[in-house]
């Protein structure tokens, strides 16, 4: 037997017939180059291959139909179809009409077949024939390419995910390259990105997201080396959208592409998969926050109750409203009997009653029941806040350090304050003063979730004031 019948061919047609099966079935000796690379590229399809020629006789036949039957090229080329080896005889020819059916049929026909395999087991295979014509035109046999049907649809089933995740998928889906630049995008990562699906391939994501793009580099540069995160991580970002910057809270996880051709993994990119989890995590902030200030009020309120001087007992409230909420307060109360609803009100006049030190941390201080009124200015947020009877906001913020800290020493407010938030002390229909916190630049400026905490801890201050007044009026 030939080199090239080993390997998978024939050669024994004589030197004036038409070639077989695609010209591979006839070499002389001048063409042994060309046979042994023919060979090879057969040998090294991913998929089964065997070839007839028009009188239904095998003339090529490859490894990988080798490893699924088990029949050798040795075996299996010169055989006359599958007929009592490779196919039951009840069955063989159903199975040889099909696929010869294939010389006199358009493009490629595919078909489902139970193959016998060496060992008397059975195999269900896909197969798609087509025809091969000679050098005149005609039919002059068919190549029938193979593979087991699972492997087949696990194939299917893979494209098909893809396909999914990239159309209709209810998450991000992105697939980075080696570079970190987007080169697939679904179309919810494309409006959770603020662009769209094809705009945003190719750039670099610092472009596309204004903070947190160092943690998602970072997350990305880790998947490349190391692999895949044990579980989603939650990152917050702010995305560049025509609108403006939108902070959001992503819930991703990452994946490793390499290339399943290479003989060592070959990095292909990272698929990024995440979901917006920003309503819902926000909401978790802020019923945590919630259960926090709810538990200081109870605190605070344990806590005053044991107190004799009702004023200290407001100072008490002070220091626990402050914990996890502002870096200063101030309490100043209005200088003299403070008028009824409805009466005439004089130029409004405060008195600074109780502060948090100004250097280390501790409790606030009591600067004394009487003393000089404060030099507000007209317009002054505390001054604000008593006139209106109302919470009243202000804020530094955009302005430079030096700026920023004039702003607070034209107010009388430590030099480091960039937000303010005054609320106004209420009792028994009349207004007792203010209630004053300040944050500094590391913090964020106040909201109006924010003011609500702020205007239920003045109420219990303004309470305890209430009581100190009437308690000093009684000695």
């Amino acid at each position: 037997m030939s080199a090239s019948r080993r390997s998978g061919t024939t050669d024994e047609l004589g030197p004036d017939e038409p070639e077989r099966a695609g010209g591979a079935g006839t070499c002389g000796p001048e063409d042994a180059g060309g046979s042994d690379l023919l060979a090879a590229l057969l040998d090294g399809m991913d998929a089964a291959l065997c070839a007839f020629d028009a009188d239904g006789v095998v003339t090529h036949w490859n490894r990988e139909a080798e490893r699924i039957l088990g029949w050798t090229a040795a075996e299996a080329v010169g055989r006359h179809g599958f007929a009592g080896w490779a196919v039951r005889s009840a069955d063989a020819e159903e199975v040889e009409g099909r696929l010869l059916s294939a010389m006199h049929a358009p493009g490629r026909q595919v078909h489902e077949f139970a193959l016998v395999t060496k060992d008397g087991g059975r195999v269900l295979v896909r197969t798609q024939s087509a025809a091969v014509r000679g050098p005149d035109g005609k039919p002059a046999g068919v190549y029938c390419a193979f593979s087991e049907v699972h492997a087949q649809m696990d194939l299917e089933r893979s494209i098909a995910l893809s396909e999914a995740l990239f159309e209709d998928a209810a998450w991000g889906v992105v697939l980075i390259d080696a570079d970190l630049r987007p080169a697939v995008v679904n179309a919810y990562a494309a409006r959770a990105l603020g662009t769209g699906r094809t705009s945003v391939l190719g750039r670099p994501l610092g472009e596309l997201l204004t903070q947190g793009v160092e943690d998602l580099e970072g997350a990305l540069t880790h998947v490349l080396a190391e692999g895949a995160p044990p579980a989603p991580a939650e990152m917050w970002v702010a995305v560049r959208t025509p609108e403006g910057e939108k902070r959001r809270c992503w819930r991703s996880g990452f994946l490793r592409l390499a290339s399943p051709l290479a003989e060592e993994p070959v990095p292909l990119g990272v698929g990024w998969l995440f979901q917006d989890v920003t309503e819902a995590k926000q909401g978790e902030q802020e019923a945590s926050l919630l259960r926090f200030r709810t538990n200081q009020l109870h605190r605070a309120a344990r806590a005053a109750a044991e107190c004799e001087d009702p004023a200290e007992a407001a100072t008490v409230h002070l220091d626990f409203a402050l914990a996890g909420f502002a870096d200063h307060a101030l309490i100043d109360r209005v200088a003299g009997p403070p008028p009824a609803d409805g009466g005439v009100r004089p130029a409004v006049r405060l008195v600074r009653i109780a502060a948090t030190p100004a250097g280390a941390p501790g409790p606030s201080l009591l600067t004394g029941a009487a003393g000089l009124p404060l030099r507000y200015e007209i317009g002054h947020p505390a001054v604000q806040c008593v006139e209106r009877s109302g919470t009243v906001r202000a804020d530094a913020g955009g302005m430079s350090a030096e700026r920023a800290r004039e702003w607070a020493l034209e107010r009388q407010w430590p030099g480091d304050s960039v937000h303010a938030l005054c609320a106004v002390l209420r009792s028994r229909g009349r207004t007792l003063g203010v209630v004053t916190f300040l944050r500094g630049a590391a913090r964020s400026a106040f909201e109006r979730f924010d003011a609500t905490y702020a205007e239920d801890v003045a109420a219990r201050i303004a309470a305890a004031l209430d009581l100190a007044a009437a308690t000093a009026q009684d000695r």
